[in-house]
């Protein structure tokens, strides 16, 4: 890897109140008490709800299946470490806001214990630019803005090695690539973490930026004026996430049953046009 090529962090204060904080403990005790237990005939549940469009899919169109299964919920409004931290303590019982490299990158820094479940609609992370209308306008030591976090990093920079702006080395586990195991960076791209939220609204800070795809979502950006969409692997589809412990629970097995029914993915197709403009990817289930 050449020497010029660099990552400059970026580094915005998260502002995280202790409303956020009690949100988490000010479900009641009985919704805790629930949320707690390995009991696989539970049912009332509660979900870590993101800021984005997954958890809108949960609550518009799988909530619905479940409650005819006599389900109930409570929402526990969290960003998504705190989300994973609230389903490792058992204040929390299912994610659906992340990918397995996410997962998996909370589990090895923070000692977790969260399984996927199984993948569910995903929005495609994607390269945007309000500076170049194309990709071929790359050119020497220009600036790619790429998220912050270890999972979405991972995503980026295999998309660019996709694009072929960077080589990888042999080897390189997709689901945690960073500026390390770059080994080719022919025109010496310059790469700027920042949190994937700041990216949309930075955009003409850089030629290039990589945005999650709920990101892409809560700013209201037009999907259709991306100019490459990742090539979904299995490590960033988005995941039904629980606990190791319930893992093989009942409720669990029917939120996966739910995300993989007829009636769930008849919806997903007649609205992920009118409604989503053709916004999500959604998987094929054996």
């Amino acid at each position: 890897m050449k020497k010029s090529t660099f990552v400059k962090k970026i580094t915005a204060v998260a502002l995280v109140g202790a409303m956020t904080v009690m949100s988490l403990t000010g479900c009641g005790a009985a919704a805790k008490a629930d949320a707690k237990g390995t009991d696989s005939d539970k049912k009332a549940l509660v979900y870590a709800k993101g800021i984005g469009p997954y958890t809108e899919l949960f609550e518009e169109a799988i909530i619905p299946i479940l409650e005819k299964k006599g389900y109930t919920f409570t929402v526990s409004e969290l960003d998504l470490n705190q989300a994973d931290a609230a389903i490792t303590a058992g204040d929390a019982d299912v994610s659906v806001e992340q990918h397995s490299a996410f997962m998996k990158a909370y589990n090895e820094q923070s000692g977790g214990n969260l399984v996927a479940l199984s993948k569910i609609p995903t929005v495609p992370a994607s390269v945007f630019s309000e500076k170049h209308k194309s990709l071929d306008e790359i050119g020497e030591g220009q600036v790619i803005a790429i998220p912050q976090d270890a999972g979405n990093q991972a995503r980026a920079f295999v998309m660019l090695q996709d694009l072929g702006w960077i080589k990888l080395k042999d080897g390189t586990n997709f689901a945690t690539a960073s500026v390390e195991d770059v080994e080719s960076n022919p025109k010496n791209l310059e790469f700027y973490e920042l949190q994937t939220s700041y990216i949309a609204t930075s955009l003409a800070d850089f030629d290039y930026g990589v945005i999650t795809g709920s990101v892409v979502y809560n700013a209201g950006i037009d999907p259709s004026t991306a100019l490459f969409n990742e090539n979904l692997s299995e490590d960033f589809w988005l995941q039904v996430v629980v606990n190791a412990d319930n893992a093989d629970s009942q409720w669990a097995k029917d939120i996966v049953d739910a995300y993989q029914s007829e009636e769930f993915l008849n919806w997903i197709k007649e609205n992920n046009g009118p409604k989503y403009n053709k916004l999500w990817s959604i998987p094929s289930y054996n």
